[in-house]
């Protein structure tokens, strides 16, 4: 199975959360792999240089070394627009037009991955995403 780790899981990683960890090479173990979707890797990039933390910043790319980094590509793109206009009419958007969540949802949707994330709160209301709390 593929895993693609939302941004909340990376920063337990690398916070050295021991049950984020041991589950992680637990996973590993029994053969799945890990992606982490392009947005995901933005959002933790992003919040490591706002926060100034550097020795953080370095463990997050140490972690990528063994971890694909995903693509965006049209498809990923116009299943998280539909994403977003389905739950709107619902009145149940994800956060705004541009939050990364609905990217994470159609990229993990498109290539058939199951989300690992902290937050389930948002994902459940996504049609046919498969996540799993950690």
């Amino acid at each position: 199975m593929i895993y693609a780790l939302d941004s909340n899981v990376i920063a337990e990683f690398i916070n050295k959360n021991p049950d984020i960890i041991a589950r992680y090479y637990k996973e590993l173990e029994q053969g799945n792999k890990f992606v982490i979707p392009p947005i995901v890797f933005y959002e933790v990039e992003r919040g490591l240089l706002v926060k100034n933390l550097l020795v953080k910043r370095r463990a997050f790319f140490n972690f990528c070394e063994n971890v694909k980094i995903g693509e965006f590509n049209l498809e990923v793109w116009s299943k998280s627009a539909e994403i977003y206009a389905n739950l709107s009419k619902k009145g149940k958007p994800i956060g705004d037009k541009f939050d990364g969540d609905v990217f994470i949802a159609g990229y993990c949707l498109i290539n058939g991955y199951t989300l690992i994330t902290r937050n389930i709160d948002d994902f459940e209301r996504v049609e046919g995403l498969k996540f799993v709390k950690w």
